[in-house]
């Protein structure tokens, strides 16, 4: 197994190595879960140096001035920086930096990590917790490793055992039940200028969803997904449906298109793998969308371990409507003194294309927090094996439902000196609202009716 000279390997994550079986574990593994692990499957003691803390429950309740739907106060606001990063001490802080973070400290020397006190404030509905604990030790993956069988909701494999394993964790996460929210990205030049692109989103989930009874829930269906761009005018009107499936090769994604000056409603295939994303610029692929989505298949995915890293974490200040867009965006990268970095264990998992197939991406390594199985940073290599592409998340605790929910995404071209920043919503009125939605909503016949011009 190939490792990093720096890894922090715990003796429960060696032994989980040993084991050839991949999926369901025993009883005796599975009874650990609330008690060492948390009840997603992460180590509930800190680190022994004491720089990352105990996980305590999180946030499970909402803060004084939260408005349903609207943006989240900051719990941490009070928290003061404990020491900065940037190109002329990283060297000093490697062991706990990604190799895609220290090439953007190399290249941007405006660019740098505030570091602050870590908080490990992600929770979940109690619901959610139970049905992950059921999981453990009914939970396989099908042949081929490109779906699971013996769930219709919770994280599939709270103790994951192979690479595989810990994506679909983050694959089928939860991130509510029905919602719509309204978002803007920015693909952005050189010099820091930007063109605004506007969508509504409607998500509708199918797994894991709380508000229906499990035998309620389609097997192998994650969920349905409506975007619709509202601005610039070149491009408003257009819409995007997509009904995802877990195993995408026994039931490929469906994904329909409506484009407004044709008053057309056209199949979709296209909307996968590296095929460009929705009025990217080309600075993003398909399946880079959320960090990563869809089908498995084309790529060998390998559990290198756990590591102690600086991530974007509780990032309400940055993502908060006290800032607007051009305070957020800026040549090269966002704001640093916006974001917030914390000390988090995370998995490390290693995907390298399958002899056979094709991507723009030749290998892929993931970083994805332990408290939450979301997809936190991405490096990502060329076909000559060299880093092209780094992305990151930020996130922050959703604490009225509550979920960990990612919040910023940003892509960045080394090559280019480009980047692409979705989810912008600082100046979006709706953040995030439970809506009441059936299947008949999200059907290719609907889709004409929805257009804006």
């Amino acid at each position: 197994m190939r490792t990093y000279p720096y890894a922090v390997l715990s003796a429960a994550v060696l032994a989980f190595f040993a084991s050839p079986a991949l999926g369901a574990v025993s009883a005796q593994e599975a009874a650990q879960l609330g008690k060492n692990l948390t009840p997603m499957g992460a180590e509930r003691a800190g680190n022994a140096a004491g720089t990352i803390p105990a996980w305590d429950g999180g946030i499970t309740k909402p803060l004084a001035g939260y408005k349903e739907g609207g943006h989240y106060p900051d719990p941490f606001a009070g928290d003061k920086p404990l020491f900065t990063i940037d190109a002329s001490n990283m060297q000093k802080y490697k062991a706990n930096l990604t190799p895609g973070q220290m090439a953007l400290l190399a290249k941007y020397p405006t660019w740098k990590m505030v570091v602050y006190p870590g908080r490990r404030s992600a929770s979940f509905p109690e619901a959610h917790y139970k049905e992950t604990l059921a999981n453990a030790t009914r939970v396989k993956l099908v042949e081929g490793g490109n779906g699971f069988t013996g769930t219709k909701g919770g994280i599939p494999f709270p103790i994951p055992k192979s690479g595989l394993e810990v994506i679909w964790n983050h694959l089928a996460r939860y991130r509510g039940d029905t919602y719509a929210m309204n978002w803007s990205q920015a693909p952005v030049l050189r010099d820091g200028t930007f063109t605004l692109v506007r969508f509504e989103y409607e998500y509708d989930f199918d797994y894991g969803n709380l508000a229906k009874p499990e035998a309620q829930r389609n097997e192998n269906k994650l969920f349905n997904f409506l975007q619709v761009v509202t601005a610039p005018a070149r491009l408003a009107g257009q819409i995007l449906l997509v009904h995802e499936y877990a195993d995408q090769v026994r039931q490929p994604r469906q994904a329909w298109t409506y484009n407004p000056g044709q008053r057309r409603v056209r199949l979709a295939p296209n909307v996968a793998y590296d095929n460009p994303g929705t009025a990217a610029d080309g600075l993003r692929t398909n399946d880079d969308f959320l960090m990563y989505n869809g089908a498995t298949d084309r790529y060998e995915w390998k559990l290198v371990g756990k590591r102690e890293i600086y991530i974007p974490y509780n990032s309400y200040r940055l993502v908060g409507n006290s800032v607007t867009y051009a305070d957020v965006i800026k040549p090269g990268h966002l704001n640093p003194d916006l974001a917030r970095y914390e000390l988090h264990r995370v998995w490390v998992v290693e995907a390298t294309l399958k002899a056979g197939t094709s991507h723009i991406y030749n290998r892929r390594t993931f970083y994805i927090d332990e408290d939450s199985w979301m997809v936190v940073a991405v490096d990502k290599y060329d076909a000559r094996g060299e880093l092209w592409r780094v992305a990151e998340q930020h996130n922050i605790n959703m604490y009225n439902i509550p979920m960990a929910y990612p919040m910023l995404e940003v892509h960045h071209d080394l090559q280019s000196g480009r980047y692409i920043v979705m989810g912008l919503r600082n100046e979006e009125p709706r953040v995030y609202e439970k809506i009441q939605r059936s299947d008949a909503d999200f059907t290719p016949a609907g889709l004409r009716g929805l257009g804006t011009r």
